[in-house]
């Protein structure tokens, strides 16, 4: 509303990046974030309402860098069950590729709920499969994240290399480079939002080097280039993809992004597994951002991203939870718990440390995006907020909530806000059937694996 005031007072924990003190709460005001409340303090001017907070954990919005929301609708899937990246992606092409509309929808949104549900404001999903009957993929997208009015990034993706051509994916989900490229203008031009608090950008996204050709990768920096929008792609995620690349252009996986043009600080990359030292220092020289996906790698066994080291060097590095059929859980929060745990296991206790971990979901997957409006609670920022409650059985005894949060296993947000409307209240989606949802979500799924089956 309008020129509506809303404190919310005295959380039990506040994160704030910048150490501001923010102990009893902040005041939100025209969507955005109008003031940081010190302790003991009180608004400096009146408010409209005030919302009791004392229960529950303050962040920011957590911020998704990296998903397939259609893979929600095969989850658990019992061919791709225990394979590696390669196995598992040929046994779920020829399934995906029978994807229709409508069942992209309730996939999209029913990832974007389960997101919501986590504390998640923003998401960016790759989406890069195009079989002829899904060419209006994006826009279907864009509909579903209207309807729920959560801030997306959604990456123009694309595969114009099957297997014919020495590729992976099979020839029905991939399309032709200007086709791709007509399409990409379109969709940057229909729906782009280049201004601060932008609900809907568009990236452009070739998925990979095993399933994109050289041309098209130089193609899509030029056009990202001419519109300032955003790359993203997966790189070095196993070592069979680093193999692809030796044997197929004679280099390896980031000087392979150097001669297309990807080399770049509006680039950011899935996964970021497998870098030599001096693959780390180039990224670092040239900021260009790692999304780390920690389930997924463990579900895969690709491997453990050098998060810290790709810092040191000054490659930002964000998070996000992957496709649902390599997760298989469209959950930030759990996803925050993973990351803190699996770089512990690479870097140790004291230098990875659960406020480190809050900084890759909300600012460092901010820096990803290109976005400076959102991923911090300051003053004049967007005032996408999420509250974890620490009443439950798990949290019973904690000593610090903010650690708590995490340690003990959240699992779901009670209240959660996107540009200063409330969009969760006590753990259930406003405006929305969410039984309802999940039904048409559950007899899609149905639908697709037996379009699968009987082909």
């Amino acid at each position: 509303m309008t020129n509506h005031t809303l404190w919310i007072k005295n959380p039990l924990a506040v994160y704030v990046d910048d150490q501001q003190d923010a102990s009893s709460g902040i005041v939100v005001k025209d969507g955005k974030i109008r003031e940081l409340i010190a302790k003991g303090d009180k608004p400096s001017e009146a408010v409209d309402e005030e919302f009791d907070a004392s229960s529950c954990v303050l962040l920011p919005g957590l911020i998704n860098t990296h998903h397939h929301f259609y893979q929600t609708l095969t989850r658990a899937f019992p061919a791709a069950l225990n394979a590696e990246l390669f196995d598992w992606l040929k046994a779920l092409y020829p399934v995906w590729a029978h994807i229709q509309p409508h069942m992209l929808f309730y996939a999209t949104k029913l990832a974007l709920s389960e997101l919501l549900l986590s504390g998640c404001t923003t998401s960016s999903d790759h989406h890069y499969l195009f079989p002829a009957q899904l060419s209006d993929a994006i826009d279907i997208q864009v509909k579903a994240a209207k309807e729920l009015g959560v801030r997306v990034v959604l990456t123009r993706g694309s595969m114009n290399l099957s297997v014919k051509d020495g590729g992976l994916p099979p020839q029905s989900v991939v399309q032709d480079a200007d086709t791709i490229l007509s399409d990409s203008e379109r969709l940057i031009k229909s729906y782009h939002e280049d201004t601060q608090g932008a609900m809907i950008q568009i990236a452009l996204a070739p998925c990979s080097p095993f399933s994109v050709t050289t041309e098209l990768m130089k193609a899509s920096a030029e056009l990202a280039e001419k519109y300032n929008v955003r790359l993203h792609t997966h790189l070095a995620e196993t070592h069979d993809e680093e193999q692809f690349c030796l044997e197929k252009f004679g280099c390896r996986t980031v000087d392979y992004l150097e001669q297309v043009g990807w080399l770049k600080d509006r680039t950011w990359l899935a996964h970021g597994i497998h870098f030599n030292p001096q693959e780390i220092k180039q990224l670092g020289a040239a900021h260009t951002g790692i999304c780390h996906c920690p389930t997924s790698n463990m579900m895969l066994a690709s491997g453990i991203a050098p998060v810290l080291d790709l810092q040191k060097h000054g490659a930002p590095v964000g998070l996000g939870v992957d496709g649902s059929a390599s997760n298989d859980a469209s959950n930030m929060i759990l996803e925050l718990r993973q990351a803190l745990y699996l770089q512990r296991l690479r870097y140790g206790a004291k230098h990875m440390t659960h406020l480190h971990t809050y900084h890759l979901a909300t600012a460092g997957s901010a820096k990803l995006l290109g976005r400076d409006d959102i991923g911090t609670i300051a003053v004049g920022k967007e005032a996408d907020l999420a509250l974890f409650s620490l009443d439950g059985i798990r949290f019973s005894g904690h000593h610090d909530p903010l650690a708590a949060l995490l340690l003990c296993g959240a699992s779901r947000a009670q209240h959660v806000m996107i540009k200063g409307q409330w969009k969760v209240s006590n753990g259930k989606i406003l405006a929305q059937n969410t039984q309802e949802l999940i039904l048409n979500h559950t007899e899609a799924a149905r639908e697709l694996a037996d379009l699968a089956l009987y082909s």
